[in-house]
């Protein structure tokens, strides 16, 4: 049979475009449709104006750290409509960029929603296209609790457009997002209130890591909520009012909800071709990005696997080499290096302490980053690493403190390469860094499974 397309790609966002624009380049025939942002969340209501967000954030910050430096700085109210018209600028410019890519690749665009008539078969709008493979990149939306008042409160992609910094804040839930907007509100001058289930924020995490930015949150102004969970929210007109599982309640002039994400499954037409859905609504695949439909393939975080966008972007790249490029290859997600812009920020690769092989050595340290002794801002970095007992091989490191996401980006080819702590110990710092601290690191804080590790739970 004879198609439209070699390949049909629903979704424009990191790994949809990948794809696509690899899947050209190789020479297939490639259809790809977006309905809302080409660039998906990343670029336009994710990591990319969350950064944005961060930097405004932390240039406050560092106004009030110059004093200590001998600069005498007058700082003033943020301009919160002046810096989201350059954030928008910027993301539209982005966008541009992204459809840009497709165009000189090859690729034919749709703007429209995408849905799937039969196994061979998309329909947008009124038109309908065949294609020999179909590959599902939609991504995922924000979670919204189903509780009393839940339609007072935001998600993740209404706080990007917001017409006015709001001056109180309750964030709920300390994941990624919970943490790193609390740092963004806390920063640009608003009072913030963190509420979440767990004892420490950032579940998942290694546990130094966790109570670490504890800290550094209650140090930024932010107030805790640990083991709280929403129970209903009253609109007063003047404020929404939060009610706690405690009993007690917070006042602000936004509620915001960051409790998780969901995959883009609901009105794709993906029962039209048979194609089985995860309870939670992810898309389940093989190795091989496919479905049970053996020429439908999904990734990214329609899958909900490992949700970040440098994995979508390398797995739609993959997939692209092996369908098209005679390059058949996956994707591992193990050893994963991951960030999160909290303020201070914090980044990760490889094993947590409470996840270590018994025996395996732990080393730690925390210091007052070189800045922060004139500028007296209270503020700690910690760096870790977790040491296999037999191999000597660096089996992970974490960081919380500036520039940690840039340090641990080089940490992490050298665990990839299978280094070892010797590997380590013989490089030479350079100095004055904080990153030195990761070759310099000599003393044996703990042992897994011994009883100094235990008293340090």
């Amino acid at each position: 049979m004879t198609y439209d397309f070699d390949l049909f790609v629903i979704g424009g966002g990191s790994a949809g475009v990948r794809l696509a624009r690899i899947a050209a380049g190789h020479g297939a025939k490639v259809g790809i449709a977006e309905n809302r942002f080409w660039g998906g969340t990343c670029v336009n209501i994710g990591c990319v104006p969350k950064k944005l967000m961060v930097m405004a954030a932390e240039y406050g910050l560092a106004a009030d750290d110059a004093t200590g430096f001998g600069w005498n700085m007058a700082k003033g109210a943020h301009d919160w409509p002046r810096f989201i018209a350059a954030k928008n600028a910027e993301i539209a410019r982005l966008n541009g960029a992204y459809t840009g890519l497709l165009e000189r690749a090859g690729a034919t665009i749709f703007n429209g929603k995408a849905t799937i008539h039969n196994a061979h078969t998309i329909d947008i709008g009124h038109h309908r296209h065949t294609a020999a493979r179909i590959a599902i990149a939609t991504g995922g939306h924000p979670i919204r609790p189903d509780i009393p008042g839940g339609e007072h409160a935001i998600v993740s992609d209404d706080a990007f457009y917001l017409p006015e910094r709001p001056n109180r804040v309750v964030m709920i839930g300390a994941g990624y997002i919970g943490v790193e907007f609390a740092g963004i509100f806390a920063g640009l001058g608003s009072n913030v209130d963190l509420v979440y289930r767990q004892p420490l924020p950032l579940r998942g995490f290694d546990p130094d890591l966790r109570a670490g930015l504890a800290e550094a949150l209650t140090s930024h102004g932010i107030t805790l909520h640990p083991g709280q969970c929403p129970l209903k929210i009253e609109d007063l007109g003047h404020a929404k009012r939060l009610h706690m599982t405690n009993g007690h309640h917070i006042d602000a002039d936004c509620i915001f909800f960051a409790t998780g994400r969901t995959p883009n499954t609901k009105g794709l037409g993906l029962e039209h071709a048979g194609i089985t859905i995860a309870p939670g609504g992810a898309i389940p695949i093989d190795d091989e990005f496919r479905t049970n439909i053996p020429h439908i393939f999904a990734l990214g975080d329609v899958t909900d696997r490992l949700n970040l966008t440098p994995v979508a972007t390398a797995e739609g790249h993959a997939l692209a080499d092996t369908l098209f490029g005679g390059n058949k290859r996956g994707v591992s997600l193990t050893n994963i290096p991951s960030a999160v812009f909290s303020i201070p920020p914090l980044a990760t690769i490889g094993v947590r302490e409470d996840e270590a092989p018994h025996g395996a050595k732990i080393f730690v340290t925390r210091f007052t980053p070189m800045r922060h002794s004139l500028s007296k801002r209270p503020r700690k970095t910690l760096m870790k690493l977790i040491v296999d007992g037999e191999t000597d091989r660096v089996i992970g490191a974490h960081m919380l403190g500036e520039d940690a996401a840039e340090i641990i980006q080089g940490i992490a080819i050298a665990i990839l390469s299978g280094a070892t702590k010797a590997d380590f110990d013989r490089t030479i710092g350079i100095h004055p860094t904080a990153a030195e601290e990761f070759v310099t690191l000599r003393t044996e804080t703990r042992r897994v499974g011994t009883a100094d590790a235990k008293a340090a739970e």
